[in-house]
């Protein structure tokens, strides 16, 4: 039976370990029991470590499939997890890209950082069914040529004729021959249909907002641009308030947004 009880962790087990970065790890879960809902692209979920504490992750692929980066005793505590260990899971939470809205139009996807994460089953899913898309765009970027996650995937997408992918660093590095810059270089470079054409951001929240900048400036609608949102969240539920943003509850009300809504709230710099 699946338990029905938000705030109640549901065991599931480690069942693979992919290590990306050498500090982030992917994990691959799989339940003890019953398992709970299937998290839709674009949403997180409550991991629980016994004894340490929980923090929210996103999914970033089937499974369900979650990509931790060491920053805090919780994050540390799962990257340490091996096959066969144990861990607390709620959810899913929060709301979703709804890629299948943007059927029919250019893709734009713009990924800064671990802001890959969340956007992956994005990519994954408009591979799936690339045949209800026209172009599909990617633009990583990463600090040096070491963090960018997923890199045997990204490799394979770099080879698909039916993708454009760049990939950015931020500072010259040692045997790099790509571009050098911000991921908002290469995005302005873009010659894109406005009419035609549905993003969807994550990453940094300035690299968010200069990036929403330049698409809006290249006529493309705020509704038309979707971002994922990061704040502290505690419940999942939108009770205890530690995610606040202006009106939202970011575990409740996003963490997807569209521009619409991201927007004023993005250019209050005490948010």
């Amino acid at each position: 039976m699946t338990c029905t009880e938000p705030m109640l962790p549901t065991p599931y087990r480690v069942v693979a370990r992919r290590a990306e970065t050498a500090d982030s790890v992917t994990l691959r879960l799989e339940p003890v029991a019953a398992p709970l809902p299937t998290a839709r692209l674009g949403q997180f979920m409550m991991l629980y470590v016994h004894g340490v504490g929980e923090v929210a992750i996103s999914v970033s692929g089937p499974g369900p499939a979650h990509t931790v980066r060491a920053v805090g005793a919780v994050s540390r505590a799962l990257c340490a997890m091996t096959p066969g260990t144990v861990l607390g899971v709620r959810g899913p939470f929060g709301t979703s890209w709804n890629i299948e809205d943007a059927a029919g139009n250019d893709v734009v996807i713009v990924a800064g950082g671990a802001g890959l994460c969340p956007l992956r089953p994005v990519l994954l899913d408009a591979l799936v069914h690339r045949d209800d898309y026209r172009r599909v765009i990617v633009v990583a970027g990463a600090r040096t040529p070491g963090d960018f996650l997923f890199p045997h995937e990204l490799d394979a997408w770099a080879e698909r004729h039916d993708v454009e992918l760049v990939r950015t660093i931020d500072r010259p590095a040692p045997g790099w021959t790509g571009p050098v810059g911000f991921v908002t270089e290469p995005l302005s470079g873009l010659s894109l249909e406005p009419e035609r054409t549905r993003a969807f951001l994550c990453g940094p929240e300035p690299m968010m907002r200069f990036c929403a900048e330049i698409l809006l400036d290249k006529g493309i609608p705020p509704k038309a641009i979707r971002v994922s949102l990061e704040r502290s969240m505690k419940c999942g539920i939108g009770l205890c308030g530690h995610c606040q943003l202006g009106p939202l509850l970011v575990c409740r009300d996003g963490p997807v947004v569209d521009y619409t809504v991201a927007g004023p709230l993005l250019a209050v710099k005490e948010l």
